[in-house]
């Protein structure tokens, strides 16, 4: 439903003055991995051994369209919701679930952007805001919607904002080429993840610039192409080619170790297995993957890989 300027600003009688921080703007981006130069071997993880399922490749990767102006709910049963507006101001999208929100950045030139329906099942609610100043915000556009998921993987096996790929990108090219051979879940896990750990440095003159700006998005194929990267890019990169063979997988952000630093890794959902000395990926259930750790072994940035505590899920 659109709302005028006037209609947005009788709804909010008030301007929000709310921080709408991009959730993953709350990512201190030095708390991941550490590393540089070419992955060769990973020594630390061990003997692999990876079970499960046939696995197959799909015919054809799926992407959600993203063309609506405004607010299209359409998708929101199959994970997705697609926001566009186009404003001289800095744009926010919020989406809005129980006691849930999350708050994400929004192009201010009309391009329509994919955002992930990621607090289950129930009531949502979605608002395009627009700055005033500072930290204020008018509600410009809003739609709501209840939603029932097609499946609890839905939202994990497509594209968005910080997962994006179509299915000319080179990491979907990639994802095939490196799961051509995989003859169960596991071993194309395993094959991706490895790839993804084996092949990208750890980029600290970028986590260092990026400590204090906001608004960074992953985009996987240039990670690929350039083989570095922060944690944010690893777990972009991995759950990219992940989704994109149908393989479920989470992005998260949140906290490791003692220290509580701030980091970004992927759960995988597979039939299968796959046991490593980094990694151990149980049938049917979210495990987790860092594949940053995987790459680099504990550092300043990444933490000991221990004590893990999920914040937001893309």
């Amino acid at each position: 439903m659109k709302a005028n300027a006037a209609h947005a600003l009788k709804r909010t009688s008030a301007v929000l003055a709310c921080s709408l921080l991009c959730a993953f703007v709350l990512l201190a981006l030095p708390a991941c991995g550490g590393g540089g130069g070419a992955k060769i071997a990973l020594p630390s993880l061990g003997e692999s051994t990876a079970t499960g399922a046939d696995f197959i490749q799909p015919a054809e990767v799926w992407v959600p369209p993203a063309e609506a102006w405004g607010i299209d709910t359409s998708g929101v049963y199959d994970g997705w919701v697609c926001a566009a507006a186009e404003s001289g101001s800095r744009m926010k999208f919020q989406v809005v679930c129980g006691d849930m929100t999350y708050n994400y950045d929004l192009p201010n030139d009309g391009t329509p952007t994919l955002y992930p329906i990621n607090m289950g099942n129930g009531y949502y609610q979605f608002r395009i805001m627009m700055n005033t100043e500072g930290n204020s915000y008018v509600e410009y556009y809003w739609a709501d919607a209840y939603v029932e998921l097609s499946s609890e993987f839905a939202p994990f096996l497509i594209p968005n904002q910080f997962c994006s790929y179509v299915p000319s990108s080179a990491c979907v090219e990639k994802a095939r080429e490196l799961t051509n051979d995989a003859t169960n879940q596991g071993e194309a896990v395993r094959n991706i993840c490895e790839f993804v750990a084996r092949n990208t440095s750890y980029d600290k003159a970028k986590a260092e610039k990026l400590a204090n700006e906001s608004g960074y998005v992953p985009n996987p194929d240039e990670t690929l192409a350039t083989g570095r990267g922060i944690c944010f890019d690893y777990a972009s990169l991995s759950a990219a080619m992940l989704r994109s063979m149908g393989l479920p997988a989470k992005v998260v952000t949140g906290y490791v170790g003692e220290e509580n630093l701030y980091h970004a890794w992927i759960m995988v959902y597979i039939d299968g297995t796959w046991e490593t000395a980094v990694f151990s990926v149980t049938p049917n259930n979210w495990s987790r993957c860092d594949v940053t750790f995987a790459s680099t072994g504990a550092t300043k940035y990444s933490g000991s890989g221990t004590s893990y505590t999920d914040r937001y899920t893309y």
